[in-house]
């Protein structure tokens, strides 16, 4: 049980660190201070997947289900935060628990929703998180700071093409459990050759205690902007349309289907973990779905063997010298492994998209106007300057505006629309939504 759920933890390991590790130095912190936020976020990963497996009431799907910080969330809270330092995480971790309270209020409600989200809406967002999140492991590739005299150097771009190929290569040759955890072996194989170049440092380990615990609050109570709120509600119909994707596949993958009960308290247990994971300064969490191919791939379908991962989480949050090994990972290998880690992201929308039937309807306009809205962040950083700060909290994420639009226009044209051919057209009977459960393989 125990090496089985040491294998859900490195199989999504990379998963739980990368937002803290994109969020973190964003909003100005420290490496100690980022080392901090990673530990966190690794204990309130763990209690989430423990609230999913095991359970309690009305709350958890009871099924092997992995939770974990979600990459959905990273854009918008980089725009909430930045250049606010720990003020920013304040103003974050009050909408997310806004958002995650309003959340877990909605379960009962969502669960009946899932028509209204087809594979057109959850393939177009989850396209939008990964290529959102590309030019930040670009970022990462060219040294990571750009007033630093090296940023965007060769040594650093090709010490970033090599934990590429690395990482590459390790995916093709190894098999099983080794290959679930290519990414980390990328890291460690590029962090040695990072060290004889100067490239890294030991300061954060030094720093760092054996036995720790994320103290409530580290970074200041919770600050509540409704700005930031509206975004991170976003976020949070974003995560819980892509766990109620994931329960669905993962309850046909075990044997059990998930019905709308099932669906229910999975979503709680969702909102209740990203309400708690702010008071230990973690973020708003959501299913893994790395994990779900993890399960389908050993045939071990026991919720209990991920509780067990739940609980190795929750030890590795608690042991700060741990987390800040991680910190000894030079930008550029990051940047490296983070072209696949979010390349992966965007191919899952893809794959999601093919599902979703373009060729009927308007469906490929929705995704057209979709992607394109949601690309103008990236493609033009300073498109909206001219809009109310408030407002560039919400229009400086792609991932928020594409999913606003990507469910309106499925709206008008797959429902509204479909209903006003029908009273036209009546011998023509109206499209159906394509079921959310065909949007994972």
């Amino acid at each position: 049980m125990f090496t089985s759920g040491l294998q859900h933890v490195a199989a999504m390991y990379a998963g739980v660190v990368a937002p803290p590790m994109i969020v973190g130095p964003a909003v100005g912190l420290d490496a100690k201070e980022t080392a901090f936020l990673m530990g966190a976020s690794l204990f309130t990963a763990g209690i989430a997947t423990l609230l999913q497996t095991l359970g309690f009431w009305k709350i958890g799907a009871r099924l092997p289900f992995v939770n974990g910080v979600s990459f959905a969330g990273v854009t918008p809270m980089i725009a909430i935060g930045k250049d606010r330092g720990a003020d920013g995480l304040a103003v974050i971790f009050g909408a997310i628990i806004v958002a995650s309270v309003l959340g877990f209020l909605l379960t009962p409600y969502f669960s009946k929703l899932v028509r209204f989200f087809p594979p057109v809406v959850t393939g177009t967002v989850i396209t939008l998180i990964g290529v959102s999140l590309l030019p930040v492991a670009f970022n990462w590739s060219q040294g990571g700071n750009p007033t630093a005299g090296d940023y965007g150097s060769t040594r650093n771009i090709g010490l970033a093409a090599l934990t590429l190929v690395i990482v590459l290569v390790l995916r093709k040759l190894l098999r099983g459990f080794l290959q679930q955890i290519a990414i980390l072996i990328g890291l460690v194989i590029g962090t040695v050759i990072a060290i004889p170049m100067g490239m890294t440092g030991f300061d954060a380990i030094k720093d760092a205690d054996l036995v720790g615990f994320p103290a409530p609050f580290h970074f200041g109570a919770p600050q509540f902007e409704i700005a930031a709120i509206i975004s991170m509600c976003i976020v949070m119909l974003v995560c819980m349309t892509e766990s109620t994707a994931d329960m669905l596949a993962l309850g046909r993958i075990v044997g059990r289907p998930a019905d709308e009960r099932t669906i229910e308290g999975g979503l709680r247990a969702d909102t209740l973990g990203s309400a708690i994971s702010p008071l230990f300064n973690g973020f708003m969490c959501s299913a893994f779905a790395q994990n779900i191919g993890l399960v389908a791939m050993t045939r071990v379908r026991s919720r209990f063997v991920v509780a067990a991962g739940g609980g190795i989480l929750v030890l590795l949050g608690l042991c700060p010298v741990l987390a800040s090994v991680i910190a000894l990972v030079p930008l550029p290998v990051l940047g490296g492994a983070g072209i696949v880690l979010f390349g992966s992201v965007a191919a899952s929308g893809i794959q999601t998209l093919a599902t979703a039937a373009l060729e009927k309807g308007e469906n490929a306009l929705i995704v057209a106007a979709a992607v394109g809205i949601g690309l103008i962040p990236i493609a033009a950083p300073d498109f909206y300057h001219a809009f109310p700060k408030d407002l560039l909290v919400v229009l400086d994420s792609g991932i928020s505006t594409g999913c606003v639009v990507a469910i309106v226009l499925n709206l008008v044209f797959n429902h509204l629309g479909a209903r006003r051919s029908s009273e036209e057209e009546p011998a023509e009977a109206a499209p159906e939504p394509v079921p959310m459960a065909q949007s994972v393989t």
